[in-house]
Protein backbone atom coordinates (compact mmCIF):
# COMPACT_ATOMS: atom_id res chain seq x y z
CA UNK A 1 0.00 0.00 0.00
CA UNK A 2 2.79 2.43 0.88
CA UNK A 3 4.68 1.74 -2.33
CA UNK A 4 1.57 2.49 -4.38
CA UNK A 5 0.97 5.73 -2.48
CA UNK A 6 4.59 6.74 -3.10
CA UNK A 7 4.10 6.47 -6.85
CA UNK A 8 1.43 9.19 -7.18
CA UNK A 9 2.77 12.47 -8.54
CA UNK A 10 0.97 15.54 -9.84
CA UNK A 11 2.82 17.90 -12.18
CA UNK A 12 1.50 21.44 -12.44
CA UNK A 13 2.83 23.07 -15.57
CA UNK A 14 2.80 26.29 -17.48
CA UNK A 15 4.52 27.11 -20.74
CA UNK A 16 7.67 28.09 -18.83
CA UNK A 17 7.78 25.89 -15.72
CA UNK A 18 6.78 22.52 -14.26
CA UNK A 19 6.23 21.92 -10.53
CA UNK A 20 6.16 18.26 -9.44
CA UNK A 21 4.17 17.56 -6.25
CA UNK A 22 4.45 14.15 -4.53
CA UNK A 23 0.79 13.88 -3.54
CA UNK A 24 0.93 10.16 -2.81
CA UNK A 25 3.93 10.65 -0.52
CA UNK A 26 1.99 13.15 1.54
CA UNK A 27 -1.04 10.85 1.82
CA UNK A 28 1.21 7.91 2.68
CA UNK A 29 2.89 9.92 5.43
CA UNK A 30 -0.52 10.62 6.96
CA UNK A 31 -1.29 6.91 7.00
CA UNK A 32 2.14 6.02 8.39
CA UNK A 33 1.92 8.52 11.25
CA UNK A 34 -1.41 7.06 12.39
CA UNK A 35 -0.22 3.45 12.30
CA UNK A 36 -0.83 1.47 15.48
CA UNK A 37 2.40 -0.56 15.22
CA UNK A 38 5.13 2.03 15.72
CA UNK A 39 7.94 -0.47 15.14
CA UNK A 40 7.15 -0.71 11.43
CA UNK A 41 6.95 3.04 10.93
CA UNK A 42 10.60 3.37 9.81
CA UNK A 43 10.09 0.69 7.18
CA UNK A 44 6.97 2.42 5.91
CA UNK A 45 8.83 5.73 5.63
CA UNK A 46 11.66 4.02 3.73
CA UNK A 47 9.24 2.37 1.29
CA UNK A 48 7.53 5.71 0.65
CA UNK A 49 10.82 7.51 -0.02
CA UNK A 50 12.19 4.81 -2.32
CA UNK A 51 8.94 4.64 -4.30
CA UNK A 52 8.85 8.42 -4.58
CA UNK A 53 12.37 8.69 -6.01
CA UNK A 54 12.05 5.72 -8.36
CA UNK A 55 8.75 6.78 -9.88
CA UNK A 56 9.72 10.42 -10.28
CA UNK A 57 11.74 9.43 -13.32
CA UNK A 58 9.86 6.46 -14.81
CA UNK A 59 6.15 6.72 -13.96
CA UNK A 60 3.42 8.20 -16.13
CA UNK A 61 2.41 11.61 -14.92
CA UNK A 62 -0.79 13.42 -14.19
CA UNK A 63 -0.15 16.92 -15.54
CA UNK A 64 -2.31 19.95 -14.83
CA UNK A 65 -1.54 22.69 -17.35
CA UNK A 66 -2.33 26.37 -16.96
Amino acid sequence: MYFIFGTFWIHISSSEWIVPIPLGFMVGMLFATHDHFKIDRKIEYAVLVVAMFITYFIAPRLTIAF
